[in-house]
Order: C-alpha cells, then sequence, then structure tokens
C-alpha cells in the first residue's frame, strides 16, 4: 500500500455533508413549532410536551414510509425540490386517519455521493411541505454510501408522531350504515404505484420530456406532481362545529377499495360508484399505454382519489363546502349499508379488510364517466 487510506479517499466527504447542513437551514428554520427545543444540529430534536401531559388520555400515534421509486423520476429529471411533499404527505397523512394531529418529523436520506445543493432541495421540499402541514422538522441524516449507491441515486425516508385524546380516535367502531363515503380528490398519481408506472412508460419507449398533450404538460413533470398533503385541513375539518367524522383512509398502496375496507368494521359495507368521477388524464392514459388491466390500476394508484371520509349524511353538504374552500375537490363517492346488503356475486369484486385488518366489505361498480 503506498499511500494511507481515509475516510475521503474511502468516498464519503465530510465537508460536503456540513456544506448540506448550512444551506438547508433556512428551510428547515421554517419548519418549526413553538414547542420545539432547541436548533438544528443536535443529536435529536426535542420538543415540549407539556400540552400533551394536560390531555386527558392521550395517545400517540407514530408513522414512518418513503416514496418508492418516484425518486427515479427526480433523478432522471435533476429535480429534487418536490419529492419532500411526497415524503411528508405519505407519513403525516397517515397518522391523521386516526384523528391525531402531527407534531414532528425527522427526515433520513441516503445517497452514493452527498451534492450540498441536492441535499438541500430536497430537504426545502421536506421543510415546505411540514411548513404547511403545520408539523415541526426536528432533525435528519444524511448519510454518504459509496459503492452501495452511485454518485446521483438516493432514497429519502421519514417517520413522524402526533397525539390525540382518546375519546376523539376516529376508527371503525365509529362508522354506521347510513354514512357517506366522501371522496377527496388526489393532484395525481401520489407516491405509489410508481414501478407499474416506470415499467409501462419504459416498454412504450416514451421520454420524460415528451409533451403529452392530455397532460398539459411534459410527461416527467406530470410523473413529478407533489402529493396532495392533506393533514392541516383533514384536522381544521375535524375541529368544525356540527361536521362529525367518524373515520378516514388514506388511499395510498392498495388502491381505493382496499384502503377503505381497512377502517371499516366487518358489520358494514360501503359500495363505490366510478360514474361519480372521472379520474385524471395520467390514469387512463397509462392504462391504455400499457394495456394495463382496470382491476390492476384500481388496486395499484389512487385513481385520483387521495382519501376518503365517512360521516353522517346531513353533514356531507358542510364538509364539502370546507374542503373545497380549501381548493381540495370533494364528492360523494358511495354509502355505507349493513354487511347483509353485500352481494356474494354482483359481478364486481368484493374486498373484504386488508392488509391484517378483519375490516368491513367494500365493492366498487359502475363506469367512469367518458368524455
Amino acid at each position: 500500500m503506498s499511500e494511507p487510506i481515509t475516510y475521503a479517499s474511502a468516498g464519503v466527504d465530510v465537508e460536503a455533508g456540513d456544506k448540506a447542513v448550512e444551506l438547508m437551514k433556512a428551510s428547515v428554520r421554517r419548519a418549526t413549532r413553538p414547542e420545539v427545543l432547541g436548533g438544528l444540529g443536535g443529536f435529536a430534536g426535542m420538543f415540549d410536551a407539556s400540552a400533551i401531559a394536560r390531555m386527558s388520555r392521550p395517545v400517540l400515534a407514530t408513522s414512518t414510509d418513503g416514496v418508492g421509486t418516484k425518486v427515479a423520476i427526480a433523478q432522471a429529471l435533476d429535480r429534487h425540490d418536490t419529492i419532500g411533499f411526497d415524503l411528508v404527505g405519505m407519513v403525516v397523512d397517515d397518522i391523521v386517519v386516526c384523528g391525531a394531529e402531527p407534531l414532528f418529523m425527522t427526515d433520513y436520506i441516503a445517497t452514493g455521493k452527498v451534492v450540498p445543493e441536492r441535499i438541500a432541495a430536497i430537504v426545502s421540499g421536506i421543510a415546505a411541505a411540514c411548513e404547511q402541514a403545520r408539523v415541526a422538522l426536528v432533525g435528519g441524516e444524511t448519510a454518504e454510501h459509496p459503492g452501495l449507491l452511485e454518485p446521483d441515486e438516493y432514497d429519502v425516508a421519514g417517520a413522524a408522531t402526533g397525539v390525540v385524546e382518546y375519546a376523539d380516535v376516529l376508527g371503525p367502531d365509529r362508522v354506521v350504515a347510513g354514512d357517506v363515503v366522501l371522496a377527496l380528490g388526489s393532484s395525481g398519481l401520489h407516491s405509489n404505484g410508481y414501478s407499474l408506472v416506470r415499467k409501462v412508460i419504459g416498454a412504450a419507449g416514451w421520454q420524460l420530456d415528451r409533451h403529452v398533450e392530455e397532460f398539459g404538460q411534459t410527461l416527467g413533470e406530470e410523473l413529478l406532481t407533489p402529493t396532495r398533503v392533506y393533514s392541516a385541513d383533514l384536522l381544521d375539518l375535524i375541529r368544525t362545529d356540527g361536521i362529525d367524522l367518524h373515520a378516514l383512509s388514506h388511499v395510498t398502496g392498495g388502491g381505493l377499495v382496499a384502503n377503505l375496507a381497512r377502517v371499516l368494521p366487518p358489520n358494514v359495507f360501503a359500495r363505490l360508484d366510478r360514474s361519480t368521477w372521472t379520474p385524471p388524464a395520467v390514469f387512463s392514459t397509462i392504462g391504455a399505454l400499457g394495456q394495463v388491466p382496470r382491476a390492476d390500476l384500481e388496486r395499484t394508484l389512487n385513481m385520483g382519489v387521495g382519501f376518503v371520509a365517512m360521516l353522517p349524511a346531513d353533514q356531507v353538504d358542510a364538509a364539502t363546502r370546507e374542503l373545497e374552500g380549501r381548493g381540495i375537490p370533494a364528492w360523494v363517492i358511495g354509502a355505507v349499508t349493513g354487511a347483509e346488503d353485500a352481494p356474494v356475486d354482483g359481478g364486481h369484486e368484493v374486498v373484504r379488510g386488508a392488509k391484517g385488518v378483519e375490516g368491513g366489505a367494500v365493492q366498487l361498480v359502475g363506469d367512469h364517466p367518458t368524455s
């Protein structure tokens, strides 16, 4: 061995990591709450829990997730400031499903080579989404993994913690026959199904810079559309007088039907109607381009529905007005009845529970309107 081996010669640039921290400070500073103690750079993020201690029976809720292969689109386009919205949405919007308020979040970025400007762009998106969600970004980690990841490759993950009074927990035990299922529109593909999407566009030979008339923008711009972050708006809806939400479902991997079945009790049946909405063009385009069976599309993609809410029928109009006033499209997509109404064989698949949950039955019927 003619020369000593250093950390830098092994591919890890500590100075680049320090520069990335300096570049992200301004973004992180905006993603805070009054309860945050200390600043960026500590070994642990600290959060004053005095308010939680005053709750009658506080229940902590936690969630962790990533954004899957959507990062490959960001890397191919060399645009990294939107992927943070996908990460935050995937994490905090799972927490609000039980009625909890997300309080703070941490992130983790693994990359083959730390490029300070790229890391700062990723974190700027995370911080902007946290600010929108009223969640504090209290810490994170950037890890350089030469030899494991290529220099331009990275992956992101995050975790968040929230709290809810036990008496206010939303979920299956509140859902009753007669409830209405309200759909909340997605901003597009969000962050699920990109392995299918990338396979389809690759097989078709479509390039990311291809302008697609139906999208009104390039394919890459459409695929990189940030995930809609719902948590703050849904928390405000939960706290609105005269509106009593019974359950919420975040439509992610598994699609609309399976995710709804997870938050229904076994004694009810929900029938959803495709004729109540037209999915954005990206869904029909991917389906047609890859000749993807409808059942596979619906099990993989959100099809234009990012969240669903169950609530009493007489409160639907008020809830719809609240959501649309916040820029979130909302419409009645179906209704909840007793389990005895679930068909044994109605020509449409009936899903009962999902992901290990013995939930209620859900059926999707009809066809989307044709333009």
